[in-house]
């Protein structure tokens, strides 16, 4: 194992809506002893709004290092970067456009320290996407504003996972009646490749098997319920298997895909729109999902739930989400050093085909 994979990793994390839970699953996430033993905790808030939560959640005491800067942090306890300067009004439960400047706050603030090396992965606490829109955040959501601001010209892919179910979206943030039109063969084919890569570099897992799930009710039933099938999802899977070597199978109509379990078959699967792969998975792994986004220089995960408004200041909202999110940014990070340094110095290729005999030329005793 290389240096870099034995350091303590400095995970940064957004507290998102001043309103909702996001603080209260960090503040218990991070509190465990153990979590200093995998990780250096960064929070992205206020100190007066963090202790608000903490107060009204009734979560034990434990030393947080507050700082201006990531430039100063501390090793051994976690540590909370004070980059909200505004007078926030918490109102829990509530949405307000206050709350949306405190979360972008936060985010803007991370995604710097991320970019100039401060930290080492983000991981985000969830947003209300209504009141957090501004002259700055002009975006669906996380994933389309990383794609944006630390992107290096990459593309997003959103990706859910869990111990074992991995579900990517060819369609992320888009209302219903759009997505047919957004389909494209292109673009089916550039997630597959994305999630194929992700499976490999981030999951370390060799030989990929991805499930593309259809479009349309019993996957168009030849042409009946619907062509995308058989002029969209077909052609780009048989492209991405003949010319980038994506082993994806299917299409499958979502319904029987998941009510026979059939997921447990595949390291992947790729849904076409947001709804078709997010209620399974949230109905199979809600408390332990995590939200990745591959395809993407940085490593960023979320929980899989929302704001929860609804629960807010209660003290009741269940972390292993955010750990779960924040155990996978980690491990994330990890499997791409792991897998860059095992291709920096590849074996001379000894060996070439020759025509379509497939016959082998041994280059090292020459011909």
């Amino acid at each position: 194992m290389s240096d870099n994979n034995k350091k303590k990793i400095k995970v940064g994390i957004t507290l998102g809506d001043t309103n909702g839970i996001g603080i209260e699953v960090a503040l218990k996430a991070i509190s465990v002893p153990e979590m200093m033993d995998l990780c250096i905790p960064v929070l992205y808030g206020s100190g007066k709004i963090v202790s608000y939560h903490r107060n009204a959640c009734n979560i034990p005491g434990f030393q947080i290092n507050h700082a201006k800067s990531a430039t100063q942090l501390k090793e051994t306890m976690p540590n909370l970067v004070e980059c909200i300067d505004q007078e926030i009004k918490v109102e829990l439960g509530q949405p307000s456009k206050q709350a949306g400047l405190a979360a972008f706050t936060a985010l803007e603030a991370a995604v710097r320290d991320l970019k100039s090396g401060l930290i080492d992965v983000l991981v985000t606490a969830p947003i209300n996407k209504d009141n957090i829109q501004s002259e700055q955040f002009k975006f669906p959501g996380h994933t389309e504003y990383l794609e944006s601001a630390a992107g290096d010209g990459g593309k997003a892919l959103m990706l859910m996972c869990t111990t074992n179910l991995r579900i990517a979206l060819a369609t992320a943030h888009l209302p219903l009646a759009q997505v047919p039109n957004a389909l494209t063969v292109e673009g089916i084919r550039e997630k597959l490749q994305l999630l194929n890569m992700s499976l490999k570099r981030d999951f370390n897992i060799d030989g990929p098997r991805i499930a593309v799930l259809s479009l349309n009710p019993h996957a168009g039933e030849n042409g009946i319920l619907g062509t995308e099938e058989r002029d969209i999802i077909q052609p780009a899977m048989q492209q991405s298997l003949d010319e980038d070597g994506v082993q994806c199978f299917g299409p499958y109509a979502a319904d029987g895909f998941f009510g026979a379990r059939h997921y447990r078959r595949f390291d992947g699967v790729l849904a076409m729109y947001h709804d078709q792969g997010l209620a399974p998975f949230k109905t199979i792994a809600m408390d332990e999902g995590v939200n990745f986004t591959a395809g993407l220089p940085i490593v960023r995960t979320s929980p899989d739930h929302g704001t929860g408004y609804d629960i807010a200041g209660q003290g009741i909202a269940n972390e292993s989400s955010m750990r779960h999110a924040i155990y996978t940014a980690i491990d994330v990070y990890r499997n791409r050093i792991s897998y860059d340094e095992s291709r920096l110095n590849p074996l001379p290729k000894l060996f070439q085909d020759r025509g379509r005999d497939n016959v082998k030329l041994d280059l090292t005793k020459g011909e």
